[in-house]
């Protein structure tokens, strides 16, 4: 088992290395390509790391984790909640271990991991969803997508959850914006809070007060909404009506809880319930994006279990939904919530032939495994194909392999209802976005075209050209069609790249839902919308790294100001002009553009 110095690594004490905090599935493929499937890495003198890779040894780490499961993560914020012990009883259910969590667990896990419990919540979910849906559609053209599906999780944990609505569709909710940065905030401090030297466990440093700030404004919520629920209740009693508690309810109802454990639950249950599932389903939605033909079969799913976009979704819509799971599945193996899991082993074990002794802190890493080719075929290709039975592209695979929440007693307690969201989600959009393709061809409405600004566009290589050659400037131009698509800005540096500017005749896409064509033309996520365009394509090649402040640039370039429009709009048309062509490194003499047919 080979070990690396922490000085050559991490930068925990400030200083740069080799590896870089967020880029944590990186540093994994790094360090199986040079060290092996076992590797341990001291991160501070006398304190190490195992890292696991092999799913046999992610199977006995699981093995190993005895009657507590134990792991080390969420240390500033149980020390932030040990230190108010008028509000908290305990650190919580995210870093609480021992007797203390299993006891917690068993009560919390009572209801939230029934699945018939969990389904009883569908209308409202459903309900929910529809909402969002139809707030964001029309006429949406927001560059980041990420906040409005943060208001759709949030509004849909605190429907379970606490049985309130926040309004987080309305642009002017600001308490759903307040508890959607502090969650991110929260989220964002605790890994590098888990490593480093740890000072905030004698002084408040910046980062521990920057913490203990977003903590507290979820705190004051969950006790507002925490004792609103209780005179409810009360009411309730004397009046003995009947209805369908929430979560909230069952929690202060239990025998097993008290009023400050419920407290510190909700507060773990905001934090959870957004960042997670937020981020799952905008790569879901990516993944979808960049594969026309998944998201029409996605689309014949959907329409076979909804007719149209008001047909509810119930329990039996959903176990019916295979390709819609498989999507998701397929999502979680490329893009999973973590990089793996974390234990602190309460037993010895053997891992790759060696003995790792009781009371070692193990991390598997599954999101580098996922993407090995010796346990997937074409490993960095979105095919939900291979989950399905009785498919060619099925192959049984170990069940330690994808492990999106995790494994075993400690596994995600919010799994069946977070998975059920997600599901609820892609069916009614898959209907959804559809029908608006259909019924803007049929209408022939003009959309305002907006790329997403945090990323690259990459165009694929065709040899077919005809068409005149045009003078511009002084590239070589022929109009036409070509496939395009929308990659993340952490694939869009350093390697060479194809970039394009976007001109949609008349400066407006038109979508087109023939077969042939969307062959053709391809999918291109604008924006948050997955869209299928016919575009005129201006192609320069650039051996640069892109960044996403230069495609602003692109944006308004492309989108060429009406003719009614103010005079200053020209004019910060020209400056982006100027920005774009004076970042420009290296540009070939010519650029391509492939022919219409």
């Amino acid at each position: 088992m080979v070990g690396t110095q922490w000085k050559d690594t991490h930068y925990t004490l400030g200083f740069q290395g080799e590896y870089k905090m967020d880029r944590l599935h990186h540093n994994g493929f790094r360090k199986l390509r040079l060290f092996g499937p076992l590797v341990r890495e001291e991160l501070l003198p006398g304190i190490n790391v195992v890292w696991v890779f092999t799913p046999e040894d992610i199977e006995q780490v699981f093995r190993a984790e005895g009657r507590y499961p134990e792991r080390r993560s969420h240390l500033a914020l149980a020390k932030c909640r040990r230190d108010r012990p008028h509000v908290y009883n305990t650190g919580g259910l995210l870093p609480t271990n021992g007797p203390e969590w299993l006891r917690l667990r068993s009560a919390f896990q009572r209801d939230l991991s029934r699945p018939n419990c969990v389904k009883t919540y569908l209308p409202a979910i459903d309900k929910v969803i529809q909402e969002f849906l139809n707030k964001i559609t029309p006429g949406h053209n927001g560059n980041d997508f990420l906040p409005e599906l943060s208001k759709l999780f949030l509004e849909l944990i605190c429907l379970v959850a606490f049985d309130v609505r926040l309004d987080s569709f309305n642009q002017k909710s600001e308490l759903s914006s307040r508890l959607i940065d502090a969650a991110l905030s929260i989220n964002s401090s605790i890994l590098r809070t888990d490593n480093g030297l740890q000072l905030w466990k004698w002084f408040d440093t910046p980062l521990y007060r920057k913490l203990k700030r977003s903590h507290l404004v979820l705190e004051q919520v969950a006790v507002e909404l925490v004792t609103k629920k209780i005179e409810i209740m009360k009411l309730q009693n004397l009046n003995k009506t009947s209805h369908q508690p929430s979560l909230l309810e069952l929690y202060l109802s239990s025998q097993h809880l008290d009023q400050k454990d419920v407290i510190g639950m909700s507060v773990d249950m905001i934090l959870a319930g957004i960042d997670t599932t937020t981020n799952t389903s905008s790569f879901t939605l990516y993944h979808l994006a960049t594969n026309l033909n998944i998201q029409e079969k996605l689309y014949e799913e959907c329409l076979k279990l909804l007719p149209n976009c008001k047909s509810p979704i119930t329990a039996e819509v959903l176990s019916k939904a295979q390709y819609t799971k498989a999507v998701l599945k397929e999502s979680f193996r490329l893009n999973p919530i973590s990089v793996g899991v974390g234990r602190i082993l309460s037993q010895d074990a053997i891992l790759s032939g060696y003995k790792v002794p009781h009371g070692t802190v193990v991390v598997t890493q599954n999101q580098v495994t996922c993407r090995l080719p010796e346990y997937f075929s074409e490993p960095d290709k979105f095919i939900p194909e291979r989950w399905i039975k009785g498919h060619q592209m099925y192959k049984s695979t170990s069940p330690y392999l994808v492990l999106p929440f995790g494994h075993g007693p400690r596994t995600c307690i919010a799994r069946r209802l977070a998975e059920q969201n997600m599901q609820a989600l892609l069916l009614k959009r898959g209907t959804l976005s559809e029908r608006e393709r259909v019924s803007e061809k049929e209408t022939d409405r003009d959309k305002e075209i907006i790329p997403h600004t945090q990323g690259c566009i990459d165009v694929a290589e065709t040899n077919e050209i005809d068409g005149e050659v045009e003078e511009e400037g002084e590239a070589e131009l022929i109009s036409g069609h070509s496939k395009a698509h929308f990659r993340p800005l952490d694939q869009a540096t350093m390697y060479p790249l194809h970039l394009a500017l976007i001109v949609p005749e008349g400066c407006a896409g038109t979508r087109y839902t023939e077969a042939r064509e969307q062959e053709l033309l391809g999918i291109v996520l604008w924006g948050h919308e997955l869209r299928t365009i016919h575009f005129h394509l201006i192609i320069r090649r650039f051996q640069v790294g892109w960044a996403g402040a230069d495609i602003d640039a692109i944006s308004l370039l492309i989108n060429k100001p009406d003719k009614k429009e103010e005079k200053k709009d020209e004019m910060e048309l020209e400056e982006c002009q100027s920005q774009f062509y004076d970042n420009l490194a290296v540009m070939v003499d010519t650029g391509v553009v492939f022919s219409k047919e």
